[in-house]
């Protein structure tokens, strides 16, 4: 990372996640944290699931958008907000928004799954589509919003979605006591950023894991090699988990997560059936990647007390994919 970024980048701090809490409150739930006997015998841990497909518009990614949406002032809320995704992050912009009455526009691959797009029409959101690429993303979205002076609120590269997403693993240390270990998906790394922003400051002793498909594992590569390898379309049934690290992110990333697990499509969609089979709710092929990782590393939480966080359940329940077509 040259010094000319560095000096740019603004790193949020504690103190914005506090703030961040207190201004979402009102738009967010307070997840629940549920447990599995079967899953803890299974992985011989004690997981600790951290529900956000239980959140509202079945995502964390609220947490980022309203703080991003409910931070803005008055003058640049009128003009509305804008940002490119692939689903999640895209209907969670859309319902922040929604609730300030504000204009949102999303730039979204024309492959997202329609239960996303449609989530985010019925929040009020406009959609241009794109091609399937994180460079198409960034050109149409240059290209549509760049001309409307709306505010960009990056999915994930931005201090106040992490700030955001930060308060997610703030509320699950006040729920659950003396953790060993948090693990979450990474794709583009909101999530394990807020993950460590939070967990560095208010304990600090606890290693904090990552998941990935290994279809997309460039995260894991970059976390190898010591700089951000970015993969421009990969191909995996975790569809909120394609996109590359970037600079703020990978600044949490590279100093504070202990390693980067990787799991196969078929065990991703295994623990997604597992996990709905067992616990009796929904979540998405994203949130199963740290199921499928824990299982597949049993010798690193064996023994511990493991905070899983459930990112998101947003699914077409006409194409599971287990089902076959």
């Amino acid at each position: 990372m040259s010094n000319s970024t560095k000096s740019t980048m603004y790193i949020p701090t504690y103190e914005d996640v506090i703030v961040a809490h207190e201004r979402i409150k009102p738009y967010i739930h307070k997840t629940p944290v549920l447990t599995s006997t079967r899953l803890n015998e299974m992985t011989g841990a004690e997981l600790f699931f951290k529900c956000e497909n239980l959140q509202k518009a079945a995502a964390f990614k609220v947490r980022g958008a309203c703080n991003a949406v409910f931070g803005l002032s008055e003058e640049k809320a009128k003009i509305g907000v804008a940002t490119h995704s692939s689903g999640n992050h895209a209907l969670s912009l859309s319902y922040a928004a929604g609730q300030r009455g504000i204009p949102v526009t999303v730039v979204m691959p024309r492959t997202a799954p329609q239960a996303k797009k449609d989530a985010v029409i019925g929040y009020g959101g406009k959609i241009v589509e794109c091609e399937p690429s994180t460079t198409s993303r960034e050109a149409v979205f240059a290209e549509v919003v760049g001309e409307s002076g709306a505010d960009f609120v990056h999915p994930y590269n931005d201090p106040r979605v992490i700030a955001g997403q930060a308060t997610c693993s703030k509320e699950l240390a006040e729920q659950v006591e003396n953790l060993d270990a948090v693990i979450a998906p990474i794709g583009g790394g909101g999530m394990i950023s807020g993950t460590c922003l939070t967990i560095s400051n208010i304990a600090p002793d606890v290693k904090i894991y990552a998941a990935e498909p290994l279809n997309a594992d460039d995260a894991a590569r970059s976390f190898k090699a010591g700089h951000i390898i970015a993969d421009d379309a990969p191909d995996t049934v975790a569809d909120g988990l394609k996109v590359p690290l970037k600079d703020l992110t990978w600044h949490f990333v590279s100093n504070h997560v202990t390693d980067i697990f990787t799991c196969t499509e078929e065990e991703i969609v295994d623990a997604m059936k597992l996990v709905w089979k067992t616990m009796k709710i929904v979540i998405e092929p994203s949130s199963a990647v740290t199921v499928a990782c824990i299982l597949n590393n049993p010798e690193v939480f064996k023994g511990k007390r493991v905070g899983v966080i459930i990112t998101g359940g947003n699914v077409d329940l006409d194409k599971l994919p287990w089902m076959k077509n």
